[in-house]
């Protein structure tokens, strides 16, 4: 395996970037993971390496990278701890179109790399970011062949490019996946999504997981629970598989 960390400029400064593929057998398809609100830490780097291992050009950004941060440390759910009041200012930070303008960016370094394969490519993210995935899948919707998104928490706001409203633009696969038991997402959410994605166009999966709870895919969280964390890694591999080889 080769993994790097590059400077990747973008519209708005430059963007440290965790970079993983296997050494030999390119040029692979490129995958382009968002991260949760803990920031890009070695436990993500982690899940990148496991997906690379099975022969992808994964890209991890530091969407941070525009408050000046990376990871926030050792995971304090308390709401009045230093490390939660961070995830929300440096989530709060960014909004769909700073997003959108990295993931420009990050398109446009694929597309320079001889190890990455051009054209069709995936992208996931998780928690506030899952939102961000589903309107990269809108907004690039000539190259994002395949879209998932786990526990995402900005998937139905009032913006009006809210990604619920932007299902029907979306060309490529997605899939959805939520937690049973999670206290940051209200069943309110999940109603209004499925009732967008049934007006729209989309080729869709939406699976609730039994019993599980937010970010139960992070070894490292007190949520973990094994057999749904390999469950997602299941789906995550059928969908890449699918789309793009």
């Amino acid at each position: 395996m080769i993994e790097q960390v590059i400077d990747i400029p973008t519209r708005d400064g430059i963007c440290d970037t965790f970079v993983v593929h296997p050494e030999s057998g390119g040029p692979h398809p490129a995958v382009l993971m968002y991260q949760d609100g803990g920031g890009v830490r070695e436990e993500l780097r982690d899940m990148a390496r496991r997906l690379a291992s099975t022969g992808y050009y994964v890209l991890l950004p530091n969407l941070f990278y525009h408050s000046g941060v990376s990871d926030l440390g050792p995971i304090d759910l308390d709401t009045s701890s230093e490390w939660f009041q961070n995830v929300l200012r440096y989530s709060h930070a960014l909004n769909t179109e700073l997003v959108m303008s990295d993931t420009a960016a990050m398109l446009a370094f694929i597309d320079s790399q001889e190890a990455a394969r051009k054209g069709a490519i995936g992208c996931f993210g998780y928690c506030m970011t899952g939102g961000y995935a589903v309107s990269a899948a809108a907004r690039f919707a000539d190259r994002i062949a395949a879209t998932a998104a786990f526990c995402g928490t900005s998937m139905v706001t009032e913006d009006a490019d809210s990604p619920h409203r932007t299902l029907g633009q979306i060309k490529g696969e997605l899939y959805i996946g939520w937690a049973e038991l999670d206290p940051y997402i209200p069943r309110e959410t999940l109603e209004t999504f499925d009732a967008a994605l049934a007006e729209s166009a989309a080729r869709a999966e939406v699976e609730i997981y039994p019993a599980a709870r937010h970010a139960f895919m992070f070894p490292t969280r007190y949520s973990y629970e094994k057999p749904h964390a390999e469950r997602h890694w299941e789906q995550l591999h059928a969908l890449f598989r699918r789309t793009l080889g």
